[in-house]
């Protein structure tokens, strides 16, 4: 294929609210529909990584004589947390994490048992080619593509209104912005049918749905306090002013309307995601 780089950008970036989020995930809360896939003695490629937290879970599932290798191209302090992760956790030996490009991933065709990725296809320009790309370096006799994607135009939440109708307004804003970044952030109800585009038969391609659903006090308090911060001091503030989508003031309503959100005491939110098993044939 060829070897181009990425061109979509990142929507939220990587201010410190929104690894706080990265962070949060483990393999349990964001992969738990591929665990049954893996067993001792896989090569695991995660693509996009972040800091590590899903890549690091994954080395318990494919010990022993297992490895599992984190690509993530966001730059060496990424890198380096997802690094230091994995030391703390003694799997050092088993995970190993590389700057890489997922249009062009450095590796030979067929290297990897199983090679997943989550929340990046939303925030590619050409999704299917990094799909087509993962497909690559899976093994062709039975190798696993697996896809985790969230759908922002199901996300759903109490109470309804959002108060003043601030949510409805951040997701508004929200998918805006993630547009004009080259992304598409209704990914998961698309991701069965990227898989297809990518060179996988209908019958290879095994979807699901599964969610993140916020509702105890904690969970509420972190969801929208992080949100907020994001509205106003991520990469997505940034674009939203450049891009002529939303002014500082607008951004400062969009975040009070979290915040509000945040202090009820019925709010509940959920998360709706798209899940793809991918089987490639020889």
């Amino acid at each position: 294929m060829d070897r181009k780089t990425e061109a979509a950008t990142y929507t939220h970036g990587h201010h410190a609210s929104v690894l706080r989020s990265h962070r949060w995930r483990t393999a349990l809360n964001s992969a738990a529909y591929l665990l049954p896939h893996l067993g001792p003695g896989m090569r695991v490629l995660d693509v996009g990584c972040g800091p590590g937290t899903i890549t690091v879970d994954l080395a318990a599932h494919v010990s022993p004589g297992g490895s599992v290798t984190g690509v993530e191209r966001a730059g060496d302090a990424v890198l380096a947390q997802a690094r230091a992760l994995a030391a703390e956790r003694g799997v050092a030996d088993v995970v190993a994490f590389v700057a890489g490009d997922a249009n062009a991933l450095a590796f030979a065709d067929g290297s990897f048992d199983v090679v997943v990725c989550h929340q990046l296809l939303q925030h590619v320009r050409d999704p299917v080619a990094v799909l087509a790309e993962m497909r690559r370096v899976a093994r062709p006799d039975g190798g696993i593509v697996a896809a985790r994607e969230s759908d922002y135009a199901s996300f759903a939440w109490y109470p309804v209104d959002g108060h003043d109708g601030g949510l409805d307004a951040w997701r508004r804003l929200y998918r805006a912005v993630a547009r004009a970044n080259g992304g598409e952030p209704d990914a998961g109800r698309m991701v069965h049918a990227w898989a297809r585009r990518a060179g996988f038969a209908r019958h290879a391609v095994a979807s699901s749905a599964s969610t993140w659903c916020f509702r105890s006090p904690d969970e509420i308090a972190w969801w929208s306090g992080l949100w907020a911060e994001r509205t106003v001091a991520s990469a997505f503030a940034q674009t939203a002013v450049d891009a002529g989508l939303a002014t500082e003031a607008d951004l400062e309503r969009v975040a009070a309307a979290w915040r509000r959100w945040g202090d009820d005491e019925d709010a509940w939110f959920t998360v709706v995601h798209g899940e793809v098993i991918c089987r490639r044939e020889a």
